[in-house]
């Protein structure tokens, strides 16, 4: 839910396949596939994968004829399989033609991707992107009008250049840059509605790889529309540095109540998991207080108090069975991504952590009686010892969460009163 203590720029509602982004909805998840839409096969698993870490919304490449004849079978599959999650087309170049030869694409999609920086050069422009939005009217689909600093519109940008160099006092190159992403976004929406695509049809994102570029572009673009915005550090990067990158920026502008919907565009490593970004836009939203996606876990970093590495190992084993319990935990048990989980790794602050939690373990540290004593909602259930302590407490948690969130009947040493599991590791 919402945190009440954070502002929020009012924008439009606009409906994607059943979601809805902005007018006040909480802060929407998507994310991307990297495989090729023409192969089926490959692109349902990956948006299944996304869809079960928690990606509301996923766009899909669609860049020939083969990927736009993909769609159509996809979203059956999908449909099939139970995964509901709305389809976005990812168009550039010839987005027009494709739209054109194969309308099923666009009857399947549940909205389209236009960058008006790619759409067409000098007179051919304004026609292809009148058919694209077009073809968006006539399937009912609105459509998210993605500027982005890599591919922007070259010829608006020289104008807008030659006309700040005659200024007395001209503006350094980069605010003219940051200003022409701007003017691309917005008179695009504007002749989209000239074309005729309703306001509340079109979302809109002005995308760069720079942190303080894009907080300074956003801040400008929300001040000037009440479209819906996207919001994404684009080419964020591989590893902790897109993640940094990503989390400085978008932080910052969603604290300011900027943002409907956002994407962490992560670079991922050889053969590593396209959710990884899922992950890192929940953990976001959610260690800033705005949404709940996961059960959270809190440890401490360990220090020479702490004997072993045995709690690092059992945190990481109780985040990583939370997070994939979620996809059938989500629609089971109500509420459940509010918990919180903390593992602790000493006595100094272990007790009185684990006191706050719902569920919470004070791990031995050095020179420890070898003994872990487990509270539960604030009050001192069980004493575990002996060598499956890991999975004696996955056991402890998975039934508070059983009785909590779903009205089950509960172990006689757990208690009903909070709702709210942490496993804290602090030393």
């Amino acid at each position: 839910m919402d945190a009440p203590s954070l502002p929020r720029r009012r924008s439009l509602a606009v409906d994607i396949g059943g979601v809805r982004i902005g007018g006040g909805a909480p802060i929407v998840v998507q994310s991307m596939t990297n495989t090729d839409t023409a192969d089926v096969d490959a692109t349902f698993a990956q948006v299944a994968a996304l869809a079960d870490a928690g990606s509301e919304i996923v766009r899909v490449t669609v860049n020939n004829v083969e990927a736009a004849r993909g769609v159509p079978p996809l979203r059956e599959r999908l449909d099939a399989a139970g995964y509901r999650v709305p389809l976005v087309g990812d168009f550039h170049f010839n987005g027009h033609k494709l739209l054109a030869e194969v309308p099923e694409c666009a009857a399947a999609l549940a909205k389209l991707r236009i960058n008006p920086g790619n759409v067409g050069k000098g007179s051919k422009r304004d026609p292809q992107f009148t058919t694209m939005i077009e073809q968006a009217i006539a399937h009912g689909k609105p459509v998210r009008i993605g500027v982005n600093w890599g591919s922007l519109d070259q010829d608006l940008l020289a104008s807008m250049m030659d006309a700040n160099a005659g200024l007395a006092q001209p503006l350094p190159a980069e605010a003219v840059m940051r200003e022409a992403l701007v003017v691309s976004a917005l008179g695009s929406a504007e002749r989209a509605e000239n074309i005729g695509l309703a306001a509340d049809r079109i979302v809109l994102s002005c995308k760069v790889s720079n942190v303080q570029d894009l907080i300074a572009v956003y801040r400008t673009l929300a001040a000037r529309c009440a479209y819906p915005l996207h919001l994404g550090l684009t080419e964020a990067g591989m590893g902790s540095k897109g993640i940094v990158a990503s989390t400085a920026a978008l932080a910052v502008l969603l604290q300011e109540g900027i943002g409907d919907t956002i994407r962490v565009s992560l670079t991922p490593q050889p053969n590593g998991s396209r959710t990884e970004e899922v992950i890192v836009a929940q953990q976001i939203l959610q260690t800033m207080g705005i949404r709940s996606f996961t059960p959270m876990v809190t440890a401490c970093p360990g220090c020479g108090r702490t004997t072993s590495t045995y709690f690092q190992e059992l945190a990481s084993r109780i985040q990583d069975y939370l997070q994939a319990s979620m996809p059938a935990w989500r629609s089971r048990y109500p509420g459940v991504a509010d918990m919180h989980v903390a593992v602790m790794g000493c006595v100094v602050n272990g007790p009185g952590e684990s006191k706050l939690a719902n569920v919470g373990i004070s791990l031995p540290g050095t020179g420890e009686s070898p003994v872990a004593p487990v509270y539960v909602d604030g009050e001192k259930t069980v004493t575990l010892k002996g060598g499956r302590i890991a999975e004696e407490f996955q056991a402890l948690v998975d039934d508070y969460v059983r009785a909590t969130y779903g009205g089950e009947p509960r172990a006689a040493h757990l208690t009903p009163e909070r709702r709210t599991v942490a496993i804290k590791s602090v030393a």
